[in-house]
C-alpha cells in the first residue's frame, strides 16, 4: 500500500474526523467560556475583593526602569521588562479552567443518562449450557458402558 492511500485511509476513518471536529467545537467553546469568566464573572468576583480589575493583581519582583513613567499596570509593566509575579491572571486561568471542566462534566453526565435512558433493555440471558463432565469422569462411564455392554 502506498504511502498516499495509507494516509488518505487514516485520514477519513471515524475517529480522526470526530477528533478534527472536537478540537475545533473545543476551541470555540473555550472561547465562549474564557468570555463568561472574563466579561461576568471576574468583575463580580473583583467586585466583592475589592478591585475591579482581577488580572491587575500582581507582585513586581524588579524595579521600573528609572525613565519609566507609564502606568503601574500588568501590561504596561510586561512591555517595559519588568519581572511580574502574576497572580490574578493565574487566578483567572484556573477559574477559567474549572468552570469548562464543570460544564464538560455536566455535559458528560447528561449524555451518559440520556445513553442509558434511551438504550434498550437487555434481553433475558439463555440459561447457560453445563459445563462438561471431567475428562476422568468420561473415562469411567465409557469404562461402564463398555462393561455393561460385554455382560449383554
Amino acid at each position: 500500500m502506498g504511502f498516499m492511500s495509507e494516509f488518505r485511509e487514516f485520514a477519513v476513518k471515524g475517529n480522526v474526523m470526530d477528533l478534527a471536529v472536537g478540537v475545533i467545537i473545543g476551541g470555540a467553546f473555550g472561547k465562549i467560556v474564557d468570555s463568561v469568566v472574563k466579561d461576568l464573572i471576574m468583575p463580580l468576583v473583583g467586585k466583592v475583593v475589592g478591585g475591579l480589575d482581577f488580572s491587575n493583581y500582581f507582585v513586581m519582583l524588579g524595579s521600573p526602569p528609572a525613565n519609566y513613567t507609564g502606568p503601574m499596570t500588568y501590561e504596561a509593566l510586561t512591555k517595559a521588562g519588568v519581572p511580574l509575579f502574576a497572580y490574578g491572571s493565574f487566578l483567572t486561568v484556573l477559574l477559567n479552567f474549572v468552570i469548562l471542566a464543570f460544564i464538560i462534566f455536566v455535559m458528560v453526565k447528561q449524555i451518559n443518562r440520556l445513553k442509558r435512558d434511551s438504550a434498550p433493555a437487555p434481553a433475558p440471558a439463555a440459561p447457560a449450557a453445563p459445563a462438561p463432565p471431567p475428562e476422568d469422569v468420561q473415562l469411567l462411564r465409557e469404562i461402564r458402558d463398555a462393561l455393561t455392554r460385554d455382560k449383554a
